[in-house]
């Protein structure tokens, strides 16, 4: 059976992370180390290149996160419990960011907010639309998914919104959704969406303070860009 420890010390994970640090370790030296064993055939190294090559053709590094268990078990050895420990991995990485990104959390600044909900809504593969809910002092309330797939007129229900809205006693509200192609610029249906929601709200006394696109570690305010009249920050 083919170990790490056939490998010269220096090339080894474990050793070369106690010596250098984790910065110093590749994707791949880095995915070997959760892994931890290999089979009779591969090291626990030559998986996760085979892991890493899987998610390149998906787009890069970033599609691990896209793979279900089971997706991930086509790779002979990877059995069910390294499957679950790469999604472990993921998740807790992403909870490391959410955490990080609460902290500084200003639902006054589009970028703050963009910061907090980024790590997760960049990666999903269908547009989801989200109403961040705040009080009078723009402290958030809560936070809804109002609907997933295109977010267009037809599936976007502005009574639904402001029914929540109002049953949360929110004051103010911020809309949020994400572009799976990672290009946040709006579309000509993003802003009439914003702009028939927008209105309704100044009639029902709760204002739409903004309407972020989250692209790939990008996003777009549409309040910043001037096409919400209403917003009253």
């Amino acid at each position: 059976m083919l170990t790490t420890k056939d490998l010269p010390e220096s090339e080894r994970p474990y050793e070369k992370c106690e010596q250098n640090g984790p910065k110093s370790l590749s994707n791949a030296e880095l995915l070997a180390v959760i892994i931890k064993t290999g089979t009779k055939e591969k090291r626990s190294v030559d998986l996760a290149h085979e892991l890493l090559n899987m998610a390149e053709k998906k787009g890069g590094l970033n599609a691990l996160n896209d793979f279900s268990a089971t997706q991930l078990m086509k790779i002979p050895g990877i059995g069910r419990v390294k499957a679950i420990q790469i999604q472990c991995v993921l998740e807790f990485s992403k909870r490391m960011n959410r955490a990080k990104a609460v902290s500084g959390l200003c639902c006054t600044d589009p970028a703050s907010i963009a910061g907090y909900y980024m790590e997760d809504m960049r990666h999903f593969r269908q547009e989801h639309l989200i109403m961040l809910m705040l009080n009078t002092k723009n402290r958030k309330i809560g936070d809804i998914t109002l609907s997933k797939g295109s977010v267009n007129a037809a599936l976007i229900s502005t009574r639904e919104i402001f029914a929540e809205a109002l049953r949360h006693d929110a004051v103010n509200i911020i809309l949020l959704h994400n572009h799976p192609s990672g290009d946040p610029t709006p579309s000509a249906e993003d802003i009439a969406v914003t702009r028939t929601v927008a209105s309704c709200g100044e009639l029902l006394g709760v204002h739409l303070l903004d309407h972020i696109i989250i692209g790939d570690k990008t996003f777009q305010s549409l309040y910043a860009k001037g096409l919400i009249q209403n917003a009253d920050t």
